[in-house]
């Protein structure tokens, strides 16, 4: 068994190769917020007028003596930015007579010009760093927890291995490059102490080197979210833990929003990544390796883009024409979410070998499974029969790079899940597995329903089935449903939903009564629920929550109904489903 609070390492190496690649339990920076192992905080990015856009990068980060040059060395840049922090320090600090903080600086000279300027304006503190003694390490914790100074300002110290409770205020006084080590000094303020609230965050950001990551570093610091960084941060990051709060000024918005664009969310940062891949990294470039070391959310690529286009147009690839190259494309914005084991085993099982003899041969549960992916690579349910079919299948097979991306992203998505999956119980060989996530239309296909398109509702009763099947928006935008749809749906625990239906619903009507005696029927009814209609990337997929059985209802016109979830839903999707959180 292996234990480690720093799974990213520095030196690049993945500890999982230890534990053949699999993760028992994990606990990240969130979720330990969320359940109160950790104290919430509030993060202000402080725009900061010093320009690090020029600041020669090597080996993955800033050359740390241009860095010490422009914070430390150069007196006028280095006084004027000072001040800058001092006053920052006054607007957002609580009370700065009551203030036990760390100063995370980039260099011996640099805390020590921190302490000598802060300790001019009247502000009493201490500088420590890696050769410190630890008599001058303990007297200065005593000195700070007693009150009798308020900073430490630190280099090549505190980032692990140091507990000081009381600390209730970081500064980011430098650039932290590594995300490793950015968690360690944030988590110097986490613990919990009698008396702290919550952490108070001063980032001070200024322009970047294009290569600087912003992204990875405030992803580390949401719980699940289906949005792009950038919307995160133009609607001032609605995924934070609760109790959280991200505050940036104007200005350092503007930066990171542009570094972001820079980066991964558009084509330009996403070629000019690939291109240095292998000597910034050292390693082979593959759609793994890249999605592993920058920690991307494959979405980012496949929102709009193909990684085997993006590596020809890099150079990193021999430039390509295929025929099925545009229609791939659009089929990896909705293969990206595929999560199912029997299905992606399947899919890279049968699609190498593939021709429509071997599919009509197959059994009724692979066929479904078949006509899932079809569907959702072209816009019909296949006829394994008709020329149509036929030649679009050939297009796959004509199109040997673009299957090999689509192989890799199934192997992708297969090494990333990270819940036990089972099928769902519905009287026959359907391919839908619980707490999975589908389209509508690969969800109705499993269910033989061949013409997906014709459903315009969130519910459809399949009678050849006896199922009811519920397709919930959790959060619902006015500009996306009339006042008549916006249904009141949210799990109450782990076992009980909330599901409102239709306004024409009565329980006096057919459909209520079906509701109302399903069980007495034998009829199921199955629940799919999505956060937002929208995500990063277009139409957000459904969570497959499982059959449920009616416990009582409200009202009529619309019906209150409570559901019981024969499965309980997993912690990881209770947050996105329950209403006091999304509501």
């Amino acid at each position: 068994m292996g234990l480690t609070a720093t799974p990213e390492r520095m030196d690049g190496k993945n500890v999982l190769d230890y534990f053949n690649g699999r993760i028992a339990s994990e606990i990240r920076l969130p979720e330990a917020i969320e359940r109160k192992l950790l104290c919430p905080f509030q993060y202000f990015g402080v725009s900061d007028d010093v320009d690090l856009s020029n600041i020669r990068w090597t080996r993955g980060g800033y050359d740390k003596a241009e860095l010490n040059n422009v914070f430390s060395l150069n007196r006028a840049v280095a006084e004027k930015r000072a001040g800058h922090i001092v006053n920052s320090l006054y607007r957002y600090a609580t009370d700065i007579n009551k203030v036990r903080g760390l100063g995370f600086c980039v260099s011996v000279e640099h805390a020590e010009f921190m302490e000598e300027y802060f300790s001019s304006k009247g502000i009493p503190c201490m500088s420590l760093t890696g050769t410190s003694s630890d008599k001058e390490r303990n007297e200065a914790r005593q000195r700070l927890v007693s009150g009798e100074i308020r900073f430490i300002f630190v280099v090549d110290l505190y980032n692990e291995g140091v507990d000081i409770p009381e600390i209730d205020t970081i500064l980011f006084l430098r650039p932290t490059e590594s995300l490793t080590i950015f968690l360690q000094q944030l988590g110097r303020g986490l613990r919990l102490s009698e008396g702290k609230d919550c952490l108070t965050v001063l980032d001070f950001i200024g322009q970047a080197n294009k290569k600087y990551n912003f992204e990875e570093k405030f992803a580390a610091l949401l719980s699940h979210s289906n949005h792009s960084m950038q919307y995160e941060v133009k609607k001032g990051f609605v995924s934070l833990p609760k109790g959280c709060y991200i505050q940036l000024e104007k200005k350092a918005s503007e930066v990171i929003l542009a570094n972001i664009r820079r980066s991964f969310g558009d084509r330009a940062g996403l070629i000019a990544r690939i291109e240095t891949f292998t000597p910034d990294s050292g390693l082979p470039l593959s759609l793994k390796n890249f999605i592993s070391y920058y920690r991307l959310d494959p979405r980012s690529i496949y929102g709009k883009f193909s990684f085997s286009r993006l590596c020809a147009d890099a150079g990193v690839l021999d430039d390509f024409a295929e025929p099925a190259e545009s229609i791939l494309t659009k089929a990896f914005s909705k293969l990206v979410a595929v999560d199912s084991r029997r299905w992606i085993t399947f899919l890279m099982d049968i699609l190498p070998r593939f021709s429509c003899e071997l599919a009509a041969s197959l059994s009724d549960f692979e066929k479904r499974m078949l006509q899932m992916f079809y569907i959702t690579v072209f816009p019909e349910a296949a006829d394994w029969r008709s020329h149509t079919t036929q030649a679009n299948m050939q297009l796959l097979t004509d199109s040997p790079i673009m299957m090999h991306e689509l192989y890799e992203l199934l192997a992708l998505n297969l090494e990333r899940i990270d819940f036990i999956d089972q099928p769902v119980p519905l009287g026959f060989d359907c391919p839908l597995d619980l707490h999975c996530t589908y389209t509508r239309d690969q969800i109705l296909i499993a269910m033989d329903y061949m013409t997906p398109k014709n459903v315009r509702e969130g519910v459809k009763w399949l009678p050849d089935k006896q199922v009811d099947m519920f397709f919930i928006a959790l959060n619902k935008a006015d500009k996306d449903y009339s006042p008549t749809t916006m249904y009141n749906d949210y799990s109450i625990n782990e076992s009980l939903f909330h599901w409102q239906s239709q306004s024409t619903t009565s329980d006096t009507a057919s459909t209520g009564q079906r509701y109302i005696n399903h069980r007495q029927r034998g009829s199921k009814v199955v629940l799919f629920v999505r956060e937002f209609k929208q995500d990063s990337i277009g139409a957000a997929p459904y969570t497959c929550l499982g059959t449920a059985a009616y416990v009582k209802h409200t009202g009529s016109k619309p019906m209150n109904i409570t559901w019981h979830l024969d499965q309980p839903i997993p912690a990881k999707y209770l947050r996105k489903t329950n209403k006091l959180v999304v509501g």
